[in-house]
């Protein structure tokens, strides 16, 4: 597998949970609590053990999987090899917000669990047991929105037409990550007022950035971009 690869969604694709978490060889669970705990000291232990949706397959229409535990996914960040046991492809919501002033970039913590010091694309954040609805079914928008207020201190009727873009699938890890593109009225200023009101630390700094200087942006950003901003934002015709 390459270090990314493109699975193609439909705008009004599903999700739905259609099995249970398997559980662990004794061993294994020993390995993953120590690297769950490696991972808590080296952020503080901020890290929490909660229910993310894990995708089995994918089809543009349709996506199935089931809730598996974030100490998992942590594990399999760190031991790549561990997916042939593990099998976790966890989901994560990715923004692709433009507005009056350009596109919302945010640079992430330097010790972030995933992704560290990178300009990424906000809100992101992973699709956890929030989302879950009857019969099965994943709510990914509800997970964007809440990750909008969370991060960017913005709420539902701050954004417009939230649509799925497109999954990148990451090599190694195998985190799925979901765009989702939707566009604001507010301008750079008012956004951050509202960042600085009620987001929380997860960016910093935010940036606005031009539909024209796109291209120069991400390439001046080099190994600190984040490596699907380019395919959504190709994804949602911001760029060429």
């Amino acid at each position: 597998m390459p270090a990314w690869k493109v699975h193609e969604l439909a705008p009004a694709a599903r999700f739905r949970v259609v099995r249970d978490m398997a559980p662990l060889p004794a061993a294994l669970d020993t390995e993953v609590s120590r690297l769950w705990d490696e991972a808590q000291l080296r952020t503080g232990g901020k890290l929490f053990n909660g229910q993310v949706f894990s995708a089995d397959v994918i089809t543009p229409h349709l996506v199935c999987g089931h809730w598996t535990e974030f100490r998992r996914i942590v594990a399999q960040m760190n031991r790549h090899d561990l997916f042939s046991i593990i099998g976790a492809r966890p989901l994560a919501v990715g923004g692709v917000i433009s507005g009056p002033d350009g596109v919302i970039f945010g640079r992430r913590p330097a010790r972030a669990v995933y992704q560290a010091g990178e300009w990424q694309l906000p809100p992101a954040g992973s699709v956890d047991h929030g989302a879950a609805r009857a019969e099965g079914a994943v709510d990914v928008v509800f997970q964007f929105l809440v990750e909008l207020a969370e991060e960017l201190g913005l709420g539902e009727d701050d954004v417009h037409n939230p649509t799925p873009l497109c999954i990148v699938e990451h090599a190694g890890s195998h985190v799925l990550d979901l765009g989702i593109a939707a566009t604001t009225p507010l301008s750079a200023a008012a956004i951050r007022a509202k960042h600085q009101a009620g987001g929380n630390a997860e960016y910093d700094p935010l940036a606005f950035i031009g539909r024209a200087d796109l291209p120069a942006f991400i390439a001046e950003g080099g190994a600190l971009m984040n490596l699907q901003a380019p395919i959504f934002l190709r994804r949602a015709g911001l760029l060429p």
